[in-house]
C-alpha cells in the first residue's frame, strides 16, 4: 500500500496562488478527506498528487518516490472525477475493462477482473447496458470500477458524489469507504460537503485559501477544533465573543457583550483577553436562568426544532429542542438559555474579527 507525500507543495497559475506551501502526509491504508469551501485549492492539490498539474514549487513522494515529471499513467493511481468519465460507447463491463486492456492481459483475464470490480459495487447484473442506460449513482459506481480495476493501490476521489441526488450520495459513501477498506487501498478524497467528510474519513483535512487550516480525526474536528474557522466550517455552531472574567481550577468564567457571565472548562486565554466561544446548538438548552435571548424563528428538523434566537448582545444564538416540545416555543418568546461548559471550546478572538476569520473565502 502507498504512503503520499507532500513537501512545500506551491501551485501558481499567474499571480493566483491556488495552493501556498502545502506539507502532509497520508499513511499506507489511510482514507483521508481534503475538506474546504469552493476555491480554498483542494481540487488543485488532488490534481498535483495525480500528475495532471505539475507543482510549481515543492515535491509530490508516492512510496518514497518522487514524482516530479512522472506523468499521471505511470504513477499507478485510479482516478475517479467529479464529472463522471465513462467512455459511452463502451459497456459497463468493457468500461471496467479498460485497465486491465490497457495493461495487456489476457482476454480471459481482463474479464474476470472487470466482473470482480463490477461485482463489488454491485454491478454485475448491469455490465452489459452502456452508461447513458444508467443512473447517476450507478454511472459514478462504474467510474468506481474502472478506476480500481487498474489494480492501484492508491485512489483518488475528485469530489466523486457531487453531481449526484442527496439519497444516493448517502447509499454511496457508506459504498466508497467499505470497498476501501476492503481492498486496504490509501484514498485521498476531496470535497466540500462536511457530511459526506465525517462520515468517510480515517482523518479530514480542512483547507482554506491555499493552506492547510488543520486535520485530525472527525471526532476531533467536530468537538475540539483547534481553529475557530474549523470550528464554524464543520457542522453548525454558535460563536460568542467575550472576555475571560476568571480563571479557578478547571473552570473558567466568559463575560459576554451582553454582560452575561458563562462558565466552560479551564481555557488558555487569560483574565482579561479578548475570546471567542464556540458551542455547537445541542449543547445549548433553556434553562430558568442563563444568557437572556429572544425566539426569532423555528425551522423544523424532522426529529427537532432548530430554535434561532437572538441574544442582548446582537449574537445570533441557535438551539435544538426534540420535536415534541416545538410548540412550546414561538418568535417574540424570551427564553434564558444555558450551554454545556464540557462542550464549549474557546478561541483568542482572531486579530482581523470573527467575521474575517469564519468567512469562506
Amino acid at each position: 500500500m502507498p504512503e503520499v507525500s507532500l513537501s512545500h507543495i506551491t501551485m501558481r497559475f499567474g499571480k493566483v496562488v491556488a495552493v501556498d506551501e502545502v506539507d502532509l502526509t497520508i499513511a499506507d491504508g489511510e482514507y483521508v478527506t481534503i475538506l474546504g469551501p469552493s476555491g480554498c485549492g483542494k481540487t488543485t492539490l488532488i490534481r498535483v498528487v495525480a500528475g495532471i498539474l505539475e507543482p510549481t514549487q515543492g515535491e509530490v513522494r508516492i512510496n518514497g518516490k518522487s514524482m516530479r515529471g512522472v506523468p499521471i499513467e505511470e504513477r499507478d493511481l485510479g482516478y475517479v472525477f467529479q464529472n463522471i468519465a465513462l467512455f459511452p460507447h463502451m459497456t459497463v463491463k468493457a468500461n471496467a475493462a479498460y485497465g486491465p486492456t490497457v495493461k495487456d492481459l489476457p482476454m480471459e483475464e481482463r474479464e474476470q477482473v472487470a466482473k470482480k470490480y463490477l461485482e463489488m459495487v454491485k454491478l454485475l447484473d448491469k455490465m452489459s447496458m452502456f452508461p447513458s442506460e444508467l443512473c447517476g449513482g450507478e454511472q459514478q459506481k462504474a467510474s468506481l470500477a474502472r478506476a480500481l480495476a487498474t489494480g492501484a493501490k492508491l485512489l483518488l476521489l475528485d469530489e466523486p458524489l457531487s453531481a449526484l441526488d442527496a439519497r444516493v450520495r448517502v447509499d454511496l459513501r457508506y459504498e466508497l469507504r467499505r470497498i476501501a477498506k476492503s481492498l486496504g487501498l490509501t484514498v485521498v478524497h476531496v470535497t466540500h460537503d462536511q457530511e459526506e467528510a465525517m462520515s468517510v474519513s480515517d482523518r479530514i483535512v480542512v483547507m482554506r485559501a491555499g493552506g492547510i487550516v488543520e486535520s485530525g480525526t472527525p471526532e476531533q474536528l467536530y468537538t475540539r477544533p483547534r481553529d475557530v474557522f474549523t470550528a464554524n466550517f464543520i457542522g453548525e455552531t454558535n460563536l460568542l465573543e467575550g472576555w475571560v472574567k476568571q480563571r479557578l481550577p478547571g473552570k473558567s468564567t466568559i463575560e459576554l457583550r451582553d454582560n452575561s457571565l458563562i462558565e466552560v472548562e479551564n481555557c488558555d486565554p487569560q483574565v482579561g483577553e479578548a475570546v471567542v466561544v464556540s458551542v455547537r446548538p445541542e449543547f445549548v438548552f433553556p434553562f430558568t436562568d442563563g444568557l437572556l435571548s429572544r425566539i426569532e424563528y423555528l425551522t423544523y428538523m424532522g426529529t427537532y426544532w432548530r430554535v434561532s434566537s437572538r441574544s442582548q448582545s446582537n449574537d445570533m444564538v441557535e438551539f435544538d429542542v426534540p420535536s415534541i416540545e416545538g410548540k412550546l416555543y414561538h418568535p417574540g418568546q424570551e427564553v434564558y438559555l444555558m450551554f454545556n461548559r464540557n462542550a464549549a471550546v474557546v478561541y483568542p478572538r482572531p486579530k482581523e474579527g470573527v467575521t474575517e476569520a469564519v468567512k469562506l473565502e
